[in-house]
């Protein structure tokens, strides 16, 4: 299991839910469980997941705000698009090719401190930050 993947269940997920992602992400039927849930996700913890005002949402806006908040460079991707799942690259490729792409995709920053996370819903964007 990817630390990134790991990271995210264990502290952007709802308490009660942590244990349940850590173990399906841990297997090839249970991650792909996870990432079909991707699309219209209901277990964020609210006290680290912060919506994206619908002024913001562009991919410059979404780059300036986890750069601020000191994200590297690269970034890894957990996605339910297969061509970019569990791969590395650019952050601003990564935001580019995830914004409107009606994919749900995590894009972990700093695992378990930072990431950005984008549903298929209209406004579906958010910070994640501990």
């Amino acid at each position: 299991m990817n630390v990134h993947e790991e990271m995210f269940a264990r502290v952007f997920i709802i308490p009660e839910k942590r244990d349940r992602y850590v173990t399906l992400i841990g297997s090839v039927k249970g991650r792909k469980k996870i990432l079909n849930g991707f699309h219209h996700i209901h277990d964020l913890d609210g006290r680290y997941a912060k919506s994206i005002p619908s002024n913001e949402q562009s991919a410059e806006s979404i780059f300036r705000m986890l750069k601020q908040k000191g994200a590297p460079e690269m970034c890894y991707i957990m996605s339910d698009d297969s061509d970019i799942d569990q791969t590395e690259m650019p952050l601003r490729a990564a935001i580019s090719r995830v914004e409107g792409s009606n994919f749900g995709t995590l894009i972990s920053c700093i695992a378990g401190k930072s990431a950005y996370f984008e549903t298929e819903d209209i406004g579906g964007r958010y910070i994640l930050e501990r």
